[in-house]
């Protein structure tokens, strides 16, 4: 006597039994505790360091390296990419399904409080993070365009208006703004005058970058009362830059117009 024996001399209990089994899978599916496609979010972040005017090549070596050598330390890596192109560098790192992305997040903070010793000085700003989940692609992307107004004004309205509210929405993650533009003052330089008045470019750019800051300039205190100045030194348009003193040269002043 064999296991298949007692089910070939009964036919019709043996198709009984299968369907009652076929019946307690069917109506016990939808109680499984696994869904049968799990969403699953990667605990992931996303650091962003920007150098103005530095080539891919710089910000791999200046600004990437480091970055990449405190944040290789952190424990719980899966893995850790990072992107140099001109003027920014973006570092995306994987952490392991087990790590909380908050932990994980403190971790990274630290991290780039550490390399930021060891980051060029000429950058103005720290590198950022954000937390991302590289498996949401955007569900919605919106355009945005004006026939009389510029690329900047149109920038302002969505960072300051659509995007904010947008993201106040139930159910919406994130909001970003992409290829977007924002105001900015180029200055062009000609080389044979900058060589001229023995100046260099890396005299220039710290004198620009001073003369125009958004800072207060102090305060004056009597002895009952203090005032508080509120006037600072931005240049909101282009053309006072021209009157920008960048150094002197024989007691006489070198200003922006004249290496123009």
């Amino acid at each position: 006597m064999n296991v298949s024996e007692p089910f070939i001399r009964r036919p019709v209990a043996t198709a009984l039994l299968m369907a009652a089994v076929a019946f307690v899978g069917i109506a016990a599916f939808p109680f499984m505790p696994v869904a049968s496609l799990p969403q699953i979010d990667f605990p992931t972040i996303q650091v962003t360091a920007s150098l103005a005017g530095a080539s891919a090549e710089t910000m791999a070596v200046s600004v990437a390296t480091p970055l990449e050598r405190q944040l290789s330390q952190i424990p719980g890596i899966t893995q850790l990419t990072s992107l140099s192109t001109v003027g920014a560098t973006q570092v995306v790192i994987q952490f392991d399904l087990s790590r909380n992305i908050d932990s994980a997040a403190q971790d990274v903070q630290s991290a780039i409080s550490i390399a930021g010793k060891t980051l060029p000085q000429a950058m103005t700003l720290p590198p950022t993070y954000r937390k991302v989940n590289p498996a949401d692609p955007p569900i919605l992307i919106l355009g945005a365009r004006s026939a009389t107004l510029p690329l900047t004004r149109i920038n302002e309205y969505l960072d300051s208006f659509l995007a904010q509210q947008i993201g106040q929405m139930p159910g919406v993650a994130q909001a970003q703004i992409g290829g977007d533009r924002r105001p900015s003052i180029r200055i062009q330089v000609d080389p044979a005058r900058l060589a001229a008045l023995g100046l260099t470019l890396e005299e220039v750019r710290p004198a620009i970058v001073s003369a125009t800051t958004a800072a207060p300039k102090g305060m004056l205190n009597t002895a009952e009362v203090g005032f508080t100045i509120a006037a600072n030194d931005q240049i909101l348009d282009a053309e006072l830059f021209n009157d920008v003193i960048l150094a002197y040269r024989n007691g006489a002043p070198i200003r922006v117009r004249a290496i123009r």
